[in-house]
């Protein structure tokens, strides 16, 4: 019987590509270079603002200090968090499931508190999950499974009843790491369907509700 159910976020909850997108490209703008298309910043979201430089900037990046151009896409970002952003497709109702059928709900993800916390508040669907370890809630951050345990132990669920939900290799890893059941979210933000495979979770599932029979 599966106690607990825990997701990431970005990629795996909420889609917040659009959003996050539109950050990159006003600083692409800001220093008069060309902007991205949403097939071409989607698949380095769940990377980090990092990685979204890079797919941005390409090989001009070295052409600039990589501390200033983040904390510009992150200002924006901050000033903007939601309003694109919105959860997938049969998240709802699969949390409604979750709900009526007594099993515990948690949030760990890699993005820091002062944005996580914020853009649940936008999001009404997300608003009243209890339990949601952020990047910096503790002194490491997945693929490391402290940030998973420490989840399942707030919501007082056994690891080996638990299961964890994303769309990183860093995701699968820090769950076999933790013990977790693994599910890679191949509706999220997956670089390709052949790379998502190949880190090898337990279940590769298209649509959030998939999980339903799983449990």
């Amino acid at each position: 019987m599966i106690q607990a159910v825990l997701f990431d976020l970005d990629g795996t909850l909420l889609d917040t590509s659009d959003d996050l997108g539109a950050a990159l490209n006003h600083v692409l703008t800001e220093h008069e270079l060309p902007t991205l298309s949403k097939s071409e910043y989607s698949p380095a979201i769940s990377n980090g603002v990092k990685a979204l430089l890079e797919v941005g900037f390409k090989d001009k990046l070295v052409n600039y200090d990589l501390a200033t151009l983040r904390q510009q896409v992150l200002d924006f970002y901050e000033s903007n968090i939601a309003i694109h952003s919105h959860c997938f497709d049969g998240i709802d109702k699969l949390l409604q499931y979750l709900h009526q059928n007594g099993i515990a709900v948690g949030i760990v993800t890699n993005k820091p508190e002062f944005l996580t916390f914020p853009l649940l508040k936008h999001i009404e669907t997300l608003r009243n999950i209890e339990v949601v370890i952020c990047g910096d809630t503790l002194e490491v951050a997945k693929p490391h499974p402290a940030p998973l345990l420490l989840a399942a132990e707030k919501l007082g669920a056994n690891v080996s009843q638990t299961i964890y939900v994303g769309d990183a290799e860093r995701d699968i890893a820090a769950a076999k790491a933790a013990n977790m059941r693994s599910v890679a979210a191949l509706w999220g933000f997956i670089p390709s369907l052949e790379v998502a495979r190949s880190w090898q979770a337990d279940l590769n599932l298209k649509h959030p509700t998939d999980i339903i029979s799983h449990i």
